[in-house]
């Protein structure tokens, strides 16, 4: 960590909203003019909307994520966590991931934490469970899928089998429908390389307490989209919940139970808890209130923007809505982080700042390959697709949205070759515990019984 003179603007997270909001700040920064320092447990930013995508194997895990230092050369690129934020002192506390906590003064301030997966206290959800937030996961999750197939094709055992190939997933939003879409897809494509499994055996099941899936693209895409799902073999329960899922016995509210080895999260998102540390002003779910310009209430030093933001849509309230906030998701992220460092190199300079008003351009997802729904708002007029045409406009737009044309050209490397090679169904499950197999083989080798001369033996007895 440097030390400088020159007033800091601190950037608290470098996911999607912290790496724009810094590229921004430095491209508009006069040389010397400030110093800016990144703080993430990470050190790469995680394109999430690919993470369906990556789970199934259409996208290499290493093309999703975009390098820290590598795409901010001239930040300050620290490694841990933010934990605490003294606002009189204008100092923040790091930890690092080796070492003591550290003090580090700041001028400016963004908070650009994110969201973290949104979670009920179900018996045997923390156990059994697994989210769709990080790259690791979806990773994990492949990898998970695969071993199943392979469990469900040896074992000759009907109960362990029957559990092996039952998957359920937990909310029907853009990343669980698009999740299950895409997963659905890779084990129906695996199946044909194993002797005893076959798509028919499989039980893949969607659970939304939501009377709907897919909201986001409207009631009538949202209805398609289910009853796609449902032609595939997908079971669909709406308006109801999981009570359970001790040892991967799922119980759901409507009275359905079944033994699954595999649960799948993704019932919402929730702003990172942390910021309940920081002595910011809270929103009633726990974002970050700010103004029309992204400044937290009551400051002219702290901007958020993002997932852990309270923003409001200026579109909606100019319309006639006093209570429309701008929805958690890529698109206003991109736009937010522009306009958010905008504002803090006008605020550092005593400028005038600019509000930030979007609207809706619309919405795509992918269902797997070549299935798709999107809707596009051109104006007043919207543009409703479906199939393969959606699943195209799915992919133009996200594959040119990921940050940085390094990534975009491997996004759609990865894509071209997938026209011509077959999906690669291996698992690589060992990748979760790679020093197991060496340490098996390093371990000291229990120490020999040492056989007692017959007098002792007699002594001892």
């Amino acid at each position: 960590m440097s030390t400088t003179e020159r007033p800091r603007i601190l950037v608290v997270g470098g996911g999607y909203v912290g790496l724009y909001a810094a590229r921004r700040i430095l491209k508009k920064m006069r040389y010397g003019e400030a110093t800016v320092t990144v703080v993430d447990p990470r050190s790469y930013m995680t394109y999430q909307p690919f993470l369906p995508e990556t789970a199934a194997g259409n996208i290499s895990p290493r093309h999703v994520v975009v390098p820290l230092r590598r795409v901010l050369p001239k930040a300050e690129v620290l490694t841990g966590r933010v934990t605490t934020i003294d606002q009189d002192r204008k100092v923040a506390t790091v930890a690092p991931l080796v070492g003591e906590s550290y003090e580090l003064p700041f001028d400016y301030l963004v908070i650009a934490l994110g969201a973290v997966s949104r979670t009920f206290p179900i018996p045997g959800l923390a156990e059994q469970g697994i989210g769709m937030k990080g790259v690791e996961e979806a990773i994990g999750l492949r990898n998970h899928v695969l071993e199943q197939l392979d469990k469900a094709d040896s074992t000759t055992d009907e109960e362990v089998r029957r559990k092996a190939l039952t998957f359920v997933f937990v909310g029907g939003g853009f990343a669980g429908a698009e999740t299950i879409g895409e997963v659905e897809d890779m084990a129906r494509d695996a199946a044909k390389y194993y002797t005893n499994v076959k798509r028919e055996d499989m039980r893949f099941i969607l659970v939304d307490a939501a009377d709907k899936i897919l909201p986001e693209v409207g009631p009538k895409l949202g209805t398609w989209g289910r009853e796609h799902l449902e032609s595939r073999g997908i079971e669909v329960f709406l308006g109801t919940s999981m009570d359970s899922c001790v040892d991967g016995h799922v119980v759901l509210k409507n009275g359905l139970e079944v033994d699954a080895g595999t649960l799948v999260w993704t019932a919402g998102v929730k702003p990172n808890p942390a910021l309940a540390r920081f002595g910011l002003p809270l929103g009633p779910r726990g974002h970050v209130d700010t103004s029309e310009k992204l400044q937290v209430q009551g400051t002219d030093y702290i901007w958020a923007a993002g997932d852990n933001a309270q923003v409001p849509d200026m579109v909606g309230r100019r319309a006639g809505n006093p209570n429309a906030w701008c929805p958690p998701n890529a698109q206003h992220a991109l736009r937010q982080a522009k306009v958010l460092g905008d504002n803090v190199i006008s605020g550092m300079r005593g400028f005038p700042q600019k509000e930030y008003s979007h609207a809706n351009k619309g919405a795509v997802a992918g269902l797997g390959l070549h299935k798709g729904v999107a809707m596009i708002n051109l104006g007043k007029m919207k543009i409703k697709l479906r199939g393969r045409l959606a699943w195209y406009m799915h992919r133009a737009y996200h594959g040119m949205a990921v940050p940085t044309w390094n990534r975009k050209i491997r996004v759609f490397a990865d894509w071209t070759l997938a026209m011509f090679l077959k999906r690669e169904v291996v698992s690589l499950g060992a990748i979760e515990s790679p020093r197991e197999e060496f340490y098996e083989a390093a371990k000291p080798a229990p120490a020999p019984a040492v056989a007692k001369p017959e007098g002792e033996k007699a002594k001892a007895s």
